[in-house]
């Protein structure tokens, strides 16, 4: 008996269309944090976007941090995990080559806001970051 075929990869039903394959690079050195810090800032009631221009053209970068105040080490790492997934679906597509973006997680916000209200801060807090109209 031949065991069964599973189907061909399509277009995810959870985002209604094929998948965006951007590919961004993850910010790793204290320095690239804090220059990041003394760049734009687009806050919302989920999560803090930072970003800066670094005026390379290069790949974008995307950075991750959730300090104590979050709370205890399972809570930051679940936090994390959600912001890269966001940055995965929202941030990707809409980044623009030389920039780099942090994401900062908020108390009693980045655990239990629902996640669709997430994408959606994430979003606008893109579009302000770039000029766009809130």
């Amino acid at each position: 008996m031949t065991p069964p075929v599973s189907p061909a990869p399509g277009p995810s039903p959870r985002d209604g269309g094929p998948a965006v394959s951007v590919s961004l690079e993850t910010l790793r050195n204290r320095a690239d944090f804090l220059a990041a810090n003394a760049g734009r800032r687009a806050p919302t009631p989920g999560l803090v976007l930072l970003g800066r221009d670094r005026g390379d053209g290069g790949t974008p970068r995307v950075g991750f941090t959730c300090s104590k105040k979050l709370g205890n080490a399972v809570t930051r790492n679940r936090a994390k995990r959600r912001l890269r997934a966001l940055a995965r679906e929202v941030l990707a597509p809409d980044a623009r080559s030389g920039w780099d973006y942090v994401l900062i997680g908020r108390r009693d916000a980045t655990v239990t806001r629902p996640y669709a209200q997430m994408s959606a801060d994430l979003a606008r807090a893109i579009a302000r970051l770039h000029g766009a109209a809130p």
